[in-house]
Protein backbone atom coordinates (compact mmCIF):
# COMPACT_ATOMS: atom_id res chain seq x y z
CA UNK A 1 0.00 0.00 0.00
CA UNK A 2 1.40 3.01 -0.75
CA UNK A 3 1.23 6.92 1.15
CA UNK A 4 -1.50 7.82 -1.75
CA UNK A 5 -3.66 5.73 -0.84
CA UNK A 6 -3.40 5.89 3.32
CA UNK A 7 -3.86 9.75 3.01
CA UNK A 8 -7.36 8.63 0.45
CA UNK A 9 -8.68 6.96 4.38
CA UNK A 10 -7.99 9.35 6.54
CA UNK A 11 -11.64 11.16 7.42
CA UNK A 12 -12.10 14.57 6.24
CA UNK A 13 -13.43 16.98 9.46
CA UNK A 14 -16.70 17.04 9.59
CA UNK A 15 -17.22 13.16 7.13
CA UNK A 16 -17.50 11.19 10.36
CA UNK A 17 -19.73 11.64 13.47
CA UNK A 18 -18.73 9.91 16.30
CA UNK A 19 -21.78 8.37 18.68
CA UNK A 20 -22.50 7.81 21.70
CA UNK A 21 -20.37 10.19 23.13
CA UNK A 22 -22.54 12.17 25.68
CA UNK A 23 -19.41 14.29 27.16
CA UNK A 24 -19.82 16.95 23.73
CA UNK A 25 -21.74 19.01 25.48
CA UNK A 26 -23.46 23.12 23.86
CA UNK A 27 -23.36 23.48 27.49
CA UNK A 28 -20.39 23.98 30.43
CA UNK A 29 -18.65 21.10 32.33
CA UNK A 30 -18.79 21.71 36.21
CA UNK A 31 -16.76 19.32 38.33
CA UNK A 32 -18.64 18.24 41.38
CA UNK A 33 -17.29 16.94 44.19
CA UNK A 34 -18.68 16.58 48.09
CA UNK A 35 -17.56 19.02 51.26
CA UNK A 36 -20.07 17.15 54.00
CA UNK A 37 -23.28 16.35 52.87
CA UNK A 38 -23.08 19.26 50.22
CA UNK A 39 -21.98 18.71 46.61
CA UNK A 40 -20.81 21.94 45.01
CA UNK A 41 -19.15 22.48 41.74
CA UNK A 42 -16.05 24.19 39.92
CA UNK A 43 -15.47 24.81 36.17
CA UNK A 44 -14.09 21.97 34.96
CA UNK A 45 -11.75 23.98 32.53
CA UNK A 46 -9.50 25.15 35.74
CA UNK A 47 -8.70 21.61 36.54
CA UNK A 48 -5.43 20.43 36.33
CA UNK A 49 -5.57 17.24 38.23
CA UNK A 50 -7.22 15.52 41.21
CA UNK A 51 -4.45 13.84 43.51
CA UNK A 52 -5.04 11.46 46.62
CA UNK A 53 -4.71 12.90 49.78
CA UNK A 54 -0.48 13.06 50.87
CA UNK A 55 0.04 15.28 53.45
CA UNK A 56 1.47 19.03 52.83
CA UNK A 57 4.86 20.40 54.05
CA UNK A 58 2.90 22.72 56.79
CA UNK A 59 3.84 26.44 56.13
CA UNK A 60 4.54 28.47 59.56
CA UNK A 61 2.15 31.34 60.89
CA UNK A 62 -0.03 30.37 57.82
CA UNK A 63 -3.95 30.18 57.96
CA UNK A 64 -5.28 26.80 59.55
CA UNK A 65 -7.09 26.13 56.47
CA UNK A 66 -3.99 25.96 54.52
CA UNK A 67 -2.37 22.98 54.78
CA UNK A 68 0.84 23.94 53.34
CA UNK A 69 2.41 22.99 50.15
CA UNK A 70 3.42 20.36 47.97
CA UNK A 71 5.64 19.98 45.01
CA UNK A 72 3.54 19.24 41.44
CA UNK A 73 6.05 18.46 38.80
CA UNK A 74 8.42 21.50 40.09
CA UNK A 75 5.73 23.73 40.87
CA UNK A 76 5.22 24.74 44.62
CA UNK A 77 1.30 23.97 45.16
CA UNK A 78 -0.41 25.71 48.48
CA UNK A 79 -3.22 23.24 49.75
CA UNK A 80 -6.37 24.95 50.82
CA UNK A 81 -8.68 22.53 53.03
CA UNK A 82 -12.19 23.93 51.98
CA UNK A 83 -13.98 22.47 55.06
CA UNK A 84 -11.51 24.49 56.96
CA UNK A 85 -11.81 27.37 54.82
CA UNK A 86 -15.95 27.52 55.28
CA UNK A 87 -16.38 25.84 58.69
CA UNK A 88 -17.94 22.80 57.36
CA UNK A 89 -18.62 19.88 59.87
CA UNK A 90 -15.38 17.99 61.38
CA UNK A 91 -12.63 17.47 59.00
CA UNK A 92 -11.24 13.98 58.36
CA UNK A 93 -9.16 12.51 56.02
CA UNK A 94 -10.29 9.00 54.07
CA UNK A 95 -9.70 7.20 51.25
CA UNK A 96 -11.29 8.97 49.24
CA UNK A 97 -10.17 12.75 49.96
CA UNK A 98 -8.45 14.11 46.99
CA UNK A 99 -7.33 17.45 45.82
CA UNK A 100 -8.51 19.24 42.98
CA UNK A 101 -5.52 21.76 41.60
CA UNK A 102 -7.25 24.39 39.68
CA UNK A 103 -4.77 26.72 37.57
CA UNK A 104 -6.29 30.08 36.68
CA UNK A 105 -4.99 32.15 34.16
CA UNK A 106 -5.42 35.64 34.35
CA UNK A 107 -3.24 38.45 32.08
CA UNK A 108 -0.55 39.20 34.33
CA UNK A 109 -0.35 35.56 35.85
CA UNK A 110 -0.95 32.02 36.24
CA UNK A 111 -2.16 31.16 39.51
CA UNK A 112 -2.60 27.29 40.88
CA UNK A 113 -3.70 25.78 43.98
CA UNK A 114 -4.84 22.85 45.10
CA UNK A 115 -8.41 22.56 47.29
CA UNK A 116 -8.87 19.31 49.68
CA UNK A 117 -12.44 17.73 49.33
CA UNK A 118 -13.72 14.90 51.02
CA UNK A 119 -14.61 13.34 47.11
CA UNK A 120 -14.77 13.83 43.51
CA UNK A 121 -18.63 12.87 42.84
CA UNK A 122 -19.75 13.67 38.85
CA UNK A 123 -19.65 15.70 36.29
CA UNK A 124 -22.23 18.13 35.41
CA UNK A 125 -22.87 19.05 32.02
CA UNK A 126 -24.73 22.52 32.60
CA UNK A 127 -26.11 25.29 30.62
CA UNK A 128 -26.13 29.21 31.53
CA UNK A 129 -29.71 29.60 31.72
CA UNK A 130 -29.93 26.55 34.37
CA UNK A 131 -27.67 28.40 37.12
CA UNK A 132 -29.74 30.36 38.90
CA UNK A 133 -28.37 33.26 41.32
CA UNK A 134 -27.71 32.00 45.03
CA UNK A 135 -29.86 33.32 47.72
CA UNK A 136 -27.93 35.87 50.03
CA UNK A 137 -29.44 34.21 52.78
CA UNK A 138 -25.83 33.44 54.31
CA UNK A 139 -24.76 29.58 55.52
CA UNK A 140 -21.29 27.81 55.23
CA UNK A 141 -20.23 29.25 52.06
CA UNK A 142 -19.60 33.52 51.70
CA UNK A 143 -21.93 35.21 48.64
CA UNK A 144 -18.74 35.79 47.33
CA UNK A 145 -17.46 32.34 46.46
CA UNK A 146 -20.75 31.59 44.84
CA UNK A 147 -21.45 31.57 41.22
CA UNK A 148 -24.94 30.22 41.48
CA UNK A 149 -26.91 26.68 42.33
CA UNK A 150 -27.98 24.40 39.91
CA UNK A 151 -30.17 21.30 39.50
CA UNK A 152 -28.30 17.61 39.18
CA UNK A 153 -30.71 15.30 39.54
CA UNK A 154 -32.70 15.46 43.05
CA UNK A 155 -29.64 17.72 44.51
CA UNK A 156 -29.15 21.16 44.14
CA UNK A 157 -25.41 21.79 43.59
CA UNK A 158 -23.43 24.90 44.55
CA UNK A 159 -21.44 26.45 41.52
CA UNK A 160 -18.84 27.94 43.56
CA UNK A 161 -16.10 31.04 41.76
CA UNK A 162 -13.27 29.79 41.18
CA UNK A 163 -11.63 33.18 40.87
CA UNK A 164 -12.64 34.19 44.19
CA UNK A 165 -11.36 31.00 45.92
CA UNK A 166 -7.80 31.88 44.48
CA UNK A 167 -7.82 34.95 46.17
CA UNK A 168 -5.33 35.91 48.56
CA UNK A 169 -6.89 37.21 51.44
CA UNK A 170 -5.07 38.85 54.39
CA UNK A 171 -3.73 36.97 57.35
CA UNK A 172 -3.48 38.42 60.50
CA UNK A 173 -0.83 36.33 63.13
CA UNK A 174 -2.13 35.28 65.92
Amino acid sequence: MDIQMLAEEIPVEGEHSLEGIDFITSGEQYLAFLLGEEQYAIDILCVEEIRSWENPTQIPNSPNYIKGVINMRGIIVPIVDLRMKFNIGKVTYTDTTVVIVLTVETTDKTRTIGFVVDAVSDVLNVDKSEIKPAPAFGGYVPQNYLEGLVNAGDNVVTILNVKALQAVEPHKLS
